[in-house]
């Protein structure tokens, strides 16, 4: 499967779970204003919450680095260039890889245009100077459009709810 959708899918489903549980509890109670504002930052927080544990502790980010590295480097050695470095950006951790080392322009155009080629890549780049969104923003708003996911469903389960409990014989 592809290293990226490996890393950003669990953070979905995190976010749909905390959904689903956060709007059972607020769909059945009768929340208004600020607690209501208040619930749904909360729930946001804990998908949020929910993602960064997936990410770091349990390991998800170092799985990603070495799914996306470890082709790219295995092509460096296939064409014998092993005084070149390839390696993810970090701190924070970003979908660009980042060249170092002696190679001439074609050599430097092509091994950017493979490594982009690559999934879980977003860019290849020989300059430290070109930035790209860190893949812990990414797995965020994933996180969090799983939670709108959860929510809706929850909704529409409480509106089952509510319809079957009117519906009289």
């Amino acid at each position: 499967m592809i290293p990226l959708l490996d890393y950003l899918w669990p953070s979905l489903i995190i976010g749909a779970l905390v959904g689903v549980v956060a709007g059972l509890i607020l769909w059945r109670r009768s929340l208004v204003g600020m607690q209501r504002n208040l619930a749904f930052g909360t729930a946001g927080l804990a998908a949020i919450a929910g993602f960064l544990l997936w990410s770091g502790p349990f390991g998800a980010a170092d799985r990603f680095i070495n799914a996306v590295e470890t082709p790219i480097r295995q092509m460096l050695v296939h064409y014998e260039m092993s005084q070149v470095r390839a390696e993810l950006r970090h701190a924070p951790l970003r979908r660009q890889i980042f060249y170092r080392g002696p190679a001439d322009e074609v050599q430097r155009t092509e091994l950017v245009r493979m490594a982009e080629e690559s999934p879980g890549i977003a860019s290849a780049t020989w300059s430290p100077k070109v930035r790209a969104i860190p893949i812990v923003v990414e797995g965020a708003a994933v996180a969090l459009l799983g939670l709108l996911l959860g929510l809706l469903i929850a909704y529409l389960l409480d509106v089952r709810r509510r319809n079957n409990a009117e519906w009289r014989w």
